[in-house]
């Protein structure tokens, strides 16, 4: 079993112009790149994890999200990065609309995407670490098991109880893998 580190992408990835659906749209974070390539050479598998509600409230398509999803993994791989898994949440269970108003298992904070990852990839979560913007994004990966998780500053307001459910509150993405390296 293999640790990984999972991703929320908007706020963490990409800067969050909201229910990003387009690549114009589509902006990386700096450092992003870096910052995966290292997590792999400190023995990590790289997993994106990310809640969709524009699908569920029907500003996009699954379609239109597999094709940004799939020009996003190309990028990364232009950049020296395989990335080992993409999951995601098309359901709203207040705001959705049709098949995708579900109160589902796998909208975070509730733990189901990291569990499904855990399964397909075969991760030991407790040696993992999810880095999100916002409270929900800790709260899953304390649902999950996981034992590091990191707010980063480059997505939504950093909120006093997403603060007081991380391990640690960093500037981006880029910052982790030194953070990592010394909190192994």
């Amino acid at each position: 079993m293999k640790p990984a580190v999972f991703l929320d992408r908007d706020g963490v990835i990409n800067v969050d112009h909201g229910y990003v659906s387009k690549t114009d749209e589509f902006e990386f974070i700096d450092g992003v790149f870096d910052a995966c390539r290292a997590f792999k050479e400190q023995g990590y598998l790289v997993v994106v994890i990310t809640n969709q509600s524009g699908i569920a409230r029907g500003m996009y398509t699954e379609e239109d999200f597999q094709e940004l999803t799939q020009w996003m993994d190309w990028n990364f791989e232009d950049h020296g990065v395989l990335l080992d898994g993409v999951y995601y949440c098309p359901h709203h269970a207040e705001k959705g609309i049709g098949q995708y108003k579900v109160d589902c298992d796998c909208r975070k904070p509730k733990p189901g995407m990291l569990l499904e990852a855990q399964h397909d990839l075969n991760i030991d979560l407790a040696r993992s670490v999810f880095v999100g913007d916002k409270a929900d994004d800790m709260r899953a990966a304390h649902a999950a098991g996981i034992s590091k998780a990191v707010l980063v500053k480059t997505g939504k307001a950093i909120a006093d109880d997403g603060v007081s459910l991380a391990n640690v509150v960093l500037d981006s993405i880029a910052d982790v893998p030194v953070w990592l390296a010394a909190n192994k």
